[in-house]
This record gives structure tokens, sequence and C-alpha cells, in this order.
């Protein structure tokens, strides 16, 4: 009877725990959010935890190409409400969702976090900060120059360069930090366990130094840098804040010329704010083709005056801010992706001006900068070719100037795109020169016809001897090789003298004019002597004194601010 009501027993919990065990996998399967829960594994012992330092993301292979690739990433990934869970207090619930993909968790080319994974961890790690009142850091990490290497060499050596920087990081992380790809070239760091000031300083200093090691990439070896902001929580605000306020240091950080940290502080947002109106008003403003304006600054012959030539320069005249510096909107069309327009209105606009000035007898050559993106572009000599079809302007007038930066950022690609560009018979000048780093060898291979000596030399070349050394030096290098010199930003009569001295054949800078709309320059062609004298021809960025814009990004004056003197 015992071993009969022993087995009854034993039936009955059977039974029973069949029940429960049967109703638990029902609202399992039922809620996405459960079954999510239930299969996420713990990120302290997970093998596939994408912070641990003992299981990296996947080795380096830069001739493999991968989906997941560094230019097709979506640099700006929107927040995934449809993930929370609907039960946390002060998050959207939503009915009737579909079981959450593990994918979306990781980055598939680095195996690091997604911006999800961080997002989900940033909430819970708040929690526990809050509970035991103690602080976060967040790191924003956008590396320098990366789409210039992932233009030069190849979407598969950039991702495998991606994957170099992911390991490094990793290197870096402990064991409670969390690091994410949030775009194709940016990092988030989440700092746990009460970090202060000192020690983000810390590691943002270790990140710098171990991304800036070289790179081995098929063929060459590269170097970069990067910009990092620095958020501490709760002292710089809520938690649905710091991801963006993390992204306003790190934009001030560039902006100061990148390879450097910055604590996030209130104005930084407001700057970050202008940024994003700014975007949008310049696009508009290349749609609608309102408010852009080319002014040009001539170019007068070394020997006895005369006008060779002009330079056209961008304008922007905002509607509200009033006009708005180079310096400003061009890296923002850059961030953007709206260089590429931005340079072909340029180009489009400087055919029909010299269009019309050949059909009043005005015989005007016209220079135009191009940007180290416009480079880049697979279509950029069919776009010149169409603006002077459909101008009827002669290629022979037209110069485009490149920096001696940019082109030697990828000797190569830069020595064909000239050819194609000498074919259709424009001209060739290298801006900026002695800013560089030009190896000779391929200098004397490009097709360029003109040199121009960067004004910091010009500006000391009356005061400093090393100044005047080196630039007699270029000029004597020039006429060796075949080219014409350009001296810019001549500001005085003794830089106009020993210019002269040193047989420099052009000459452009205030001492002159100052750039200025089309409609005034036929006339200031006429008596250039007295143009500083008249009213409107010193229309340009700049006012008379200034040697810089007047800040980083222009705004309104306050109407409590008094007026200007």
């Amino acid at each position: 009877m015992i071993v009969v009501a022993r087995e009854v027993l034993w039936l009955v919990g059977a039974v029973l725990a069949g029940v429960v065990l049967g109703a638990v996998a029902s609202h399992v399967l039922r809620s996405p959010v459960a079954l999510r829960r239930l299969l996420k594994p713990s990120r302290a012992n997970s093998p596939t935890s994408p912070t641990s330092p003992s299981s990296p993301p996947p080795p380096i292979e830069p001739d493999t190409d991968d989906a997941g690739g560094s230019a097709r990433a979506d640099p700006r990934e929107p927040p995934h409400d449809d993930l929370m869970d609907p039960g946390d207090p002060g998050e959207p619930g939503h009915a009737g969702l579909a079981p959450v993909p593990r994918a979306t968790m990781s980055d598939p080319l680095t195996g690091l976090a997604s911006r999800l994974m961080l997002e989900d961890q940033l909430a819970s790690a708040a929690l526990r900060a809050e509970a035991r009142q103690r602080r976060l850091a967040l790191l924003y990490i956008d590396l320098d120059g990366f789409k210039a290497i992932n233009d030069s060499c190849g979407y598969r050596a950039g991702d495998g360069l991606l994957r170099e920087v992911a390991i490094r990081l990793l290197t870096i992380a402990r064991s409670t930090d969390t690091i994410a790809r949030v775009g194709a070239d940016e990092f988030l760091m989440l700092m746990d366990g009460d970090p202060d000031s000192a020690a983000a300083t810390l590691v943002a200093d270790r990140v710098r130094q171990a991304l800036q090691r070289p790179y081995q990439l098929p063929g060459r070896e590269v170097r970069l840098s990067c910009s990092i902001g620095i958020v501490i929580y709760p002292d710089h605000g809520s938690r649905a804040r710091l991801i963006a306020r993390a992204d306003a240091a790190m934009l001030a950080a560039k902006r100061a010329g990148g390879n450097m940290h910055c604590f996030f502080d209130p104005d930084m947002e407001h700057d970050a704010q202008d940024v994003i109106d700014l975007q949008r008003d310049l696009r508009r403003a290349i749609e609608t083709r309102t408010g852009l304006e080319l002014h040009y600054q001539p170019k007068v012959d070394g020997r006895n005056g005369h006008v060779t030539g002009a330079e056209a320069l961008l304008r922007w005249h905002h509607p509200d801010r009033g006009m708005v510096s180079p310096g400003v909107f061009v890296p923002i069309a850059e961030r953007f992706g709206l260089i590429g327009s931005l340079g072909q209105w340029v180009t489009d606009e400087a055919c029909r001006q010299m269009r019309i000035w050949q059909d009043l007898g005005v015989d005007m050559r016209v220079a135009i900068n191009l940007s180290v993106h416009q480079l880049r572009q697979s279509d950029l000599v069919e776009r010149i070719q169409e603006s002077l079809r459909r101008h009827a302007v002669v290629p022979d007038h037209l110069t485009f100037e490149i920096t001696e930066s940019a082109a030697m950022e990828d000797p190569q690609a830069s020595l064909r795109l000239f050819e194609r560009l000498a074919h259709v018979g424009v001209h060739l000048s290298i801006d900026d020169f002695g800013t560089g780093y030009s190896s000779l060898s391929y200098l004397s291979k490009l097709p360029a016809s003109q040199l121009k000596i960067d004004r910091c030399f010009v500006q000391d070349v009356d005061r400093d001897v090393d100044a005047r050394a080196i630039v007699c030096a270029v000029i004597k290098l020039s006429h060796a090789l075949g080219l014409t010199v350009v001296a810019e930003g001549v500001e005085t009569h003794a830089q106009l003298d020993i210019l002269r001295r040193l047989g420099c054949d052009e000459l452009q800078g205030f001492l002159f004019a100052r750039p200025m709309p089309a409609r005034h320059l036929q006339a200031w062609l006429h008596d250039h002597e007295a143009a500083t004298q008249r009213e409107g021809f010193a229309d340009s960025d700049f006012q008379a004194g200034d040697t810089e814009p007047v800040s980083p990004v222009r705004k309104r004056r306050p109407a409590t601010d008094p007026p200007p003197a």
C-alpha cells in the first residue's frame, strides 16, 4: 500500500509539473519581451558578449565584403521603442509585436553591440546608478578622416579597418563596460562602476592613443585620429539626453580640430541644434537655389598689374542669420552629404556667369575650388563637362584648384582624375602649397599648370627670413616644373614688392580687391585702383581688420545685446 501511494503521489506531481511548465511556455511564446529576456545571455558569462575581451569580433579580413559594411551603415539609427518592455514604468507599450531577431542586438560587421543593445544597457545601468547613488560615463567616439580612407582604399579595406578599431576598443574596455558601433565610423562606450571625470578622461586618452597606432591595409599603412565627446550621468542631464549630448560634445571636439576629447557643456547643445538647423536651411537653399551666391576675387599679373582672372568663392546669405561663413557651412555640407550638390551648383553657376561675361566682351578666366569629397565622386568629370556644354563655355577659361593635401591623399587616384580633367581642357592648380606633404615625384607627374603659395607664407614674407626663403624656393621649383605661381593673401605693399622681386607670376589679396559679387566685378575692372574705396565692393564674409570668421556658428544677435560699434 505504501509503494502504491508513493507511485500515485509521483504521478500526480508529474502531472502538476507538466501543467505549470505548459502554462509558462505558453506565456513566453505569446510574449516577445518575455522571450527576449529568456534568451538574453548574461553579459558577464556569455561567450558571445559584445564587450568581453575574451571573445573579440571576427578577425580582420580586408578582402571580405560584408553586407554591414562601413559605408552602408546608417549613421543615425533611430531608437527602437517597439522593443521596450510594455511593463517597464515610463516606457510605451505595444501589443502584438513580432519576436525580436537576435541580430538586431549586435553590429554584423564588428561584433560589437548595436545601438539598440547599448540603449538597453544604458537604461539598466542608469536604474542601478540611481538606486546606488553612483555615476555613469558615456564616450561618443568619431573617427577623424575615415571617409577619405574609405573612399580611396575601398569599402573592403574600410571594413577591415573598422574591425581593427573594434578590437582595439575592446582591449581598453572593462568587463562592466559596453561598446557599440552606432554609425559608419562612430562608436559609443558606456562606462559603469561610478566613474568620475578623471576616470573618463583617462579612458578617453587611452582610446585616442590606441586608435592613433598605424593600421595595415592592403598595400599601404594609414593612421587615424578620433574626436571624443564625454557626458557623466547624472551630472549632464537625464538618461534620455545622454547620447545626444555626448554627440554634441564630440562635434565640439571635431570643430576644435579633432584628435581631442571634450566634456559636454550646455552651450554645446545650442551649437548642435544650430548645426541641425543650418543643414536643413542649407539643403533648402540648394534645392531652391536661393541665398547662394558666388563672389569673385581678382588675380593680377605680378609684372604689370593687369587682371588675369578671378577666383570664385561661395557665399551664403541666410534669411535670418545674414552672411554665414564658408568655414561653417562647407563642413556641414560635407558631414550631411550635401557637398556634391553644393559643388555642382558652384560649377554650374560659375559657367553661367562666364557665359554672360563672354557675351559682354569680358574675357574672364575663373578658378573654382574642389573639396577632397568631390574628388571621390565617380561622375565628377561628367558633371563638369555637362556644365561646360550647357553654357557653351570654353574649357580653357576654367581652372580647378585642389589643395595640396587633397591631391596627395591618394596620389594615384589624383593623377588619374587630373589626367581626365586635363583631357577635358580645363586647367588645374595646386592650392595651399607648402602646408601638406607633397612628393615631388608625384607633383612633377600631375598635369597641373599652376601652383598657389599658401597665405601663411605670404603674410610673413616681409618680416621672416625663413618664410621668404620658402617662397623663393617654391617659385624657383614651380618655374623649373613649368608651373606659374600665384601668391594669395597679399595685403601690404611690402609683401607686393618682395613677391615681384622673387618673380611671382600672379597676385591675389585684399591689397587689390576683396571678393565681390559678379554685378560689381565688371565695373571694378575699369578702375581697380579705386575699387576698395567704392561702397559695396568689400561685400564678403570678412570685414576690414578681420582675419577669422566671426564665430564657429554665426547666430542672430540677442535683442538685449548692444549694437555693434
